[in-house]
């Protein structure tokens, strides 16, 4: 095995078990028996080791991921929120045959992604891999297109929520369901477990409203192509973090300002 994968192979399971803030380069070179120079060589620094751990698996995952949401996006047929949860399972469970326990190990990486802070991390996802984002939240809004920007943001904030604690106590929740209900449930049985939960949360109703002409405005608004712009940019927001989000924003209208 090369030095590059013999790093990589370390920091992936040191990453997954003790998070990105409490793993050091020095514990990585300790696992993978090489020296902190060879970090340096192949990767330049902490952060692009973290990039490089995760563009493994997102290689893997992308292309089959957005050919299953691309599907549902140019299907004439509406989706159901299920089916485009769905479409998650099998580019998940590829992982799976792409390295042992993958699948695993991925949905623990991404969540130590957002419990860890790394603002950083989210937003390479995002722009590396931009058409994954793009189809989920247009797949989404197929299939509720009552759903306004505003709402659309509130739902997947919650559900990305959802997800990134049950996959990073995944473990935990395994040895749950065997000692208290007596179930063997594996990682594939989690992610269908947290599937029609998810769903049914982005399709619940809309909390009441005072004024429903309000009501009323945003559905009309629901089509209006500055709406399912605004909801493109919304799904993305969700998946780089609220704070990384908030920054560009402002950094964005101060240089308006200034070309103004």
């Amino acid at each position: 095995m090369s030095t590059k994968n013999k790093i990589l192979d370390a920091a992936e399971v040191l990453f997954a078990d003790k998070g990105f803030n409490g793993t050091s380069l020095r514990e990585i070179t300790s696992q993978a028996e090489v020296n902190l120079a060879a970090v340096n060589y192949h990767f330049g620094s902490k952060k692009e080791l973290i990039k490089a751990v995760m563009s493994r698996y997102m290689n893997e995952l992308a292309p089959r991921l957005e050919s299953a949401l691309a599907a549902l996006c140019k299907t004439e047929v509406k989706p159901s929120l299920i089916g485009v949860f769905s479409a998650f399972i099998e580019p998940l469970l590829h992982l799976n045959s792409f390295k042992d326990n993958g699948t695993s190990t991925f949905l623990q990486l991404l969540g130590r992604g957002y419990t860890d802070s790394q603002g950083f991390l989210r937003w390479f996802l995002t722009t590396q891999y931009p058409g994954v984002f793009a189809n989920f939240t247009e797949a989404v809004h197929k299939a509720y297109p009552e759903l306004s920007a505003e709402e659309m943001f509130w739902r997947l904030h919650f559900t990305m929520g959802t997800i990134v604690f049950t996959m990073s106590s995944s473990d935990a929740l395994i040895d749950i369901a065997l000692n208290d209900f007596d179930r063997q449930v594996d990682i594939a049985g989690v992610i269908k477990q947290v599937i029609p939960y998810v769903a049914a949360g982005v399709a619940a109703p809309a909390f009441p409203q005072n004024n429903d002409k309000t009501s009323q405005a945003r559905a009309e608004n629901a089509h209006q192509p500055a709406q399912l712009s605004r909801r493109r940019e919304t799904g993305r927001e969700c998946c780089i973090g609220i704070n990384t989000a908030a920054k560009t924003r402002k950094l964005l209208n101060r240089q308006e300002s200034a070309n103004k």
